[in-house]
């Protein structure tokens, strides 16, 4: 990237990263060194080649203000100051000043290259970034040890880390490639697939795809716009194959998108309008799961509420992806062996229409960047809005609730689906649920062909 891109990428974080620094009119020699050991340490620590402290931005506002600082001077003793720098920090560090001008404003870039064999250190005493506060990395020894097994061995991955759990079966992968008319040979997969470390023990790849992931996929509905809000109920997806709880992820999506009648302007025919964008939505929950961070033990977070689903993935973009990269659906995957199976089995694809799909439909903006993980906003489509809860907006006791919405679908999906089997998908009792047939059937939506123990159910509207 040249210089202008590098301060267009920055300045489209919402708040600082621990590998760059925004000041005004910064001047103070040995704290900058203190900067340059913090910056090149946590772009180690953060997978990326090159930290950045830039001159002539507000570090809150991230607004261009431009600057009088002079780096062509001498420090205090009279030395030039790139020579003062470069004599008291450790000899594994590049430093480069650049002077640019951007929106007719001067800015001074300092490019410090990322730490490399061991820490960088400023006249003995080592630094890193803890958010946007530098710190001596002594008073962080978990973040010291991670620091140095990164640079000794490279950023950890789902692919280098050993996964706790290693009494795994693998029944239900070779089910599923078998399912797309794949085989998989018990004597390779192990390889091919790549789920096992150099020292031959399952890794967190394995474990994620084996019979059990022993990792919760959750969808908590709330009947608000809010977490404040009661909850509604919770569908529990995971501890099993991800392949699996994938595809089970995505039929759920159907079940929650509501196909409303539009009479609006109605002529001859109703339009038939959904709740929500369905490929914007498969395309945010394969996203979430292909590139999350699982190397830190947690989930994907999916939450629907009564105007909106957010699908959270945790993490941030891939060390080598840019914001703009991002937007353009050129993809760089935070799991990459995991992306070569997605890609095998079809389930994405190298094209990069993922988050084009979104945004488009969706726009720039239903995308949140936050600290740790980043969120996907899919906006409800509500032809009648009636108040801001889950349970008006898709009907009274008298109407066609979410609960019996779902029942509907269920029954069209399974004719010979039960009581109980419908009190587990909707996480309420078997007498609400009887209650709700009663209802269905009194007014004509559905009826019973055979008897209770031996027939099956048919909707007829």
């Amino acid at each position: 990237m040249n210089l202008q891109e590098i301060i267009e990428e920055l300045c489209s974080y919402e708040f600082e990263k621990e590998w760059f620094e925004f000041k005004e009119n910064f001047d103070n020699d040995d704290e900058l060194g203190e900067y340059i050991s913090a910056l090149s340490n946590s772009a180690a620590y953060c997978g990326k080649k090159y930290a950045y402290f830039i001159w002539g931005i507000n570090d809150k506002t991230h607004n261009i203000v431009g600057t009088n600082y002079n780096f062509d001077k001498n420090a205090k003793n009279g030395e030039p100051l790139k020579h003062y720098l470069e004599r008291k920090l450790s000899n594994n560090v590049f430093i480069d000043f650049n002077e640019v001008y951007y929106q007719e404003k001067r800015l001074v870039i300092l490019i410090i290259s990322a730490a490399k064999t061991i820490p960088v250190d400023w006249d003995g005493q080592r630094f890193i970034r803890v958010g946007s506060s530098k710190t001596k990395i002594s008073k962080f020894p978990e973040r010291e040890v991670y620091l140095f097994k990164v640079l000794r061995e490279g950023l950890p991955t789902i692919e280098n880390t050993p996964s706790k759990y290693q009494d795994l079966t693998f029944n239900k992968l070779f089910g599923y490639y078998g399912s797309k008319g794949i085989i998989l040979k018990e004597n390779t997969f192990k390889k091919n697939l790549g789920l096992l470390t150099e020292e031959g023990k399952y890794n967190i790849q394995a474990q994620l795809l084996s019979d059990n992931s022993h990792i919760p996929l959750r969808v908590s509905i709330f009947d608000g716009e809010t977490k404040a809000s009661n909850l509604f109920s919770v569908r529990e997806f995971g501890y099993n194959c991800l392949l699996y709880s994938l595809d089970e992820l995505l039929r759920y999506g159907d079940v929650l998108n509501i196909i409303q009648a539009d009479e609006r302007n109605r002529i001859v025919e109703r339009k038939e309008v959904s709740l929500f964008e369905s490929k914007a939505f498969n395309e945010a929950i394969i996203n979430a799961i292909l590139h999350n961070k699982w190397i830190e033990g947690n989930e994907p977070m999916i939450s629907v509420f009564s105007n909106r689903i957010e699908i959270l993935s945790r993490g941030s973009l891939a060390p080598t992806q840019t914001m703009e990269g991002f937007f353009l659906g050129e993809s760089v995957p935070v799991n990459a062996k995991l992306s070569d199976i997605f890609l095998q089995l079809h389930i994405s694809e190298k094209s990069g229409r993922g988050v084009p799909k979104i945004i488009e439909t969706y726009g720039k903006e239903c995308i949140e960047f936050r600290k740790n993980s980043i969120v996907v906003k899919i906006p409800f489509n509500w032809i009648n809005v009636v108040g801001n809860k889950v349970g008006n907006k898709v009907g009274n006791k008298n109407e066609l609730t979410n609960n019996r919405t779902i029942i509907l679908k269920e029954i069209r999906n399974n004719p010979n689906v039960t009581t109980v089997q419908l009190a587990n998908i909707l996480c309420i009792s078997e007498t609400a649920v009887e209650n709700n047939l009663k209802y269905l059937k009194d007014n004509g939506y559905i009826k019973r062909n055979g008897s209770n123990k031996t027939g099956y159910w048919e909707v007829i509207k």
